[in-house]
């Protein structure tokens, strides 16, 4: 098979990799230059090269990985997804998550269909042809397309990533692409001196396969002396100016800020070709938001099964940031382990979210935090597996002791919640649930329609069980009422809980709809009614 990849009209390109260690912060430096090429007036595409050999993140281990985060069309995909979408205000898409083992899938179907016509098939070129297809398909459209390779420089699974972007640098034309390097420095405290030869040592073997970095981010815990600048800059044959030391923020959203003030800033505006500074009058808006003192701050329960990441729940959280800077309240998140929260627990916050999630392991806990708050009139929000834990409370409040979902009691009777049509035998596969947008109506005059300012909406999926209403009437009996379905009704997307001041829930995650200067409704409402209580 032929390289067929059409370049079309010359794209420009900004490579983004690592070095030293991975979760070094090349998605907040990617999703940040972003930022500033959006301010300058550029439209930007971005993209995330994943080396694993899986097809897609859906099967990843949420606390090894963190989030699994969902586009709008149904990918499900890397957390560094959620970092641009924040920071851009942009939807991303399947093109706009790229891992191995989807394309060498691809490849040995194309080879077994015969579309090689006998040839060897190789890592080089074949798999690099396909990445590189892949680059170029994500980036049309937009002015400069930001690209993340994951993992760090010179491990194996991502060699031909990076030989790929080599190759497209040449077929393009160096004048349109841009390669930046993210590199960790670490401090070591007995000598009191910051070491830099880990990172001497990444540069080196980016230039071994070939690309010189055009700008180093070099990335500390502490704030480094400009004496690293300048090793990095000797050692790494990049000009000063675009060595650019990225110590630990305050907030990530200050990047852009800095990335701004630096001399990459310069070298962005030439890549560009746009010499205007940009305007950067919301990230200032969204650090003073972040740094003001309020009168008042406010404790939302995060009854969690995965307490070892944080990064498993970061949409969410972001998104209780976002509407804490809307009401203007000062934000604690409190984190209750589901394992083993109790009534004592659930006392010592002003309101409580339960999140998503699989699997059986600390539902009780979960069910627990639904009957409480609906017991107490506390603020709840329920996302996807809160919203199936508030009805099984209620249907249990109603009087159907078993009540369950067969997701966690597969034989019982009283299954409030079930799989959907279809899905059964699909438990353990990867993208078969339901997953991505899909359309909603709320019921005129409900609390939720309120909250929203109208009945249409969309939200984003991702679960494979649903309400079952043929237990309607207990779930209505246990203080719930559906005040929302899939437009043709059989689904139940959203339910409240009339009696409590706040007590909502949907099957959706809304949280992948937050953006931190356009907090979502839900995520709001709650803390508004948190606010005023």
């Amino acid at each position: 098979m032929e390289d067929t990849t059409d370049m079309g009209q010359t794209q420009k390109y900004i490579f983004v990799t690592g070095g030293v260690l991975s979760g070094v912060g090349k998605g907040i430096t990617a999703a940040s230059i972003g930022a500033v090429l959006q301010a300058k007036g550029v439209a930007v595409s971005v993209q995330k090269c994943d080396p694993y050999l899986n097809v897609d993140a859906g099967l990843l281990n949420p606390a090894e990985h963190g989030e699994c985060f969902v586009t709008r069309d149904g990918a499900e995909t890397d957390l560094d997804l959620g970092h641009y979408e924040r920071f851009l205000d942009i939807e991303t898409t399947q093109k706009s998550a790229t891992l191995s083992g989807r394309l060498l899938s691809e490849l040995i179907a194309d080879e077994r269909a015969g579309k090689f016509g006998g040839k060897t098939v190789q890592l080089v070129p074949h798999l690099t042809q396909s990445i590189q297809k892949a680059i170029v398909a994500a980036g049309k459209g937009s002015d400069i397309h930001i690209v993340e390779i994951g993992g760090t420089v010179g491990d194996y699974e991502g060699l031909s990533f990076i030989e790929a972007i080599r190759e497209l640098g040449q077929k393009v034309g160096r004048a349109n692409c841009l390669f930046v390097h993210v590199v960790y420095v670490p401090f070591i405290g007995t000598s009191k001196e910051f070491k830099t030869k880990p990172a001497q040592n990444a540069l080196n073997d980016l230039r071994g396969f070939g690309i010189v970095p055009d700008a180093v981010v070099v990335r500390t815990d502490d704030p480094a002396p400009a004496n690293v600048a300048k090793k990095i800059s000797l050692f790494g044959g990049v000009p000063e100016d675009n060595v650019l030391l990225m110590p630990n923020a305050d907030t990530v959203y200050r990047i852009p800020l800095i990335l701004a003030r630096s001399g990459v800033n310069k070298l962005l505006s030439d890549f560009s070709e746009r010499d205007n500074e940009p305007d950067l009058t919301k990230w200032k808006k969204l650090i003073r938001a972040q740094a003001a003192t309020y009168a008042k701050t406010v404790t939302v329960g995060l009854v969690a099964k995965y307490m070892d990441n944080e990064d498993t729940y970061i949409s969410v959280l972001e998104a209780l940031k976002a509407a804490a800077w809307h009401e203007k309240v000062g934000l604690k998140v409190q984190w209750i382990n589901a394992e083993t929260a109790t009534a004592k627990d659930f006392k010592q916050v002003d309101a409580l979210l339960v999140p998503g999630g699989f699997g059986a392991r600390g539902i009780e806990g979960k069910v627990a935090a639904a009957r409480y708050a609906l017991d107490h009139n506390v603020p709840y929000l329920g996302i996807c597996l809160g919203l199936q834990v508030a009805v099984i409370a209620a249907a249990r409040k109603a009087g159907l002791k078993n009540a369950n979902s067969t997701e966690f009691a597969a034989d019982t009777t009283e299954n409030v919640v079930y799989i959907m049509d279809g899905q059964a035998g699909k438990e353990s596969t990867g993208g078969t649930l339901r997953l991505g947008d899909y359309p909603a109506v709320l019921t005129k005059g409900s609390k939720l329609a309120t909250v929203y300012g109208t009945t249409d909406i969309v939200e984003r999926h991702r679960h494979r069980y649903e309400v079952n209403q043929a237990f309607t009437e207990a779930i209505v009996k246990g203080g719930l009422a559906i005040s929302g379905t899939s437009p043709n009704g059989k689904l139940v997307e959203f339910i409240e809980a009339p009696a409590c001041d706040y007590f909502v829930a949907t099957q959706a995650h809304p949280e992948f709809r937050s953006r931190p200067s356009r907090a979502h409704p839900l995520f709001v409402g709650l803390i508004h009614a948190i606010r005023d209580k």
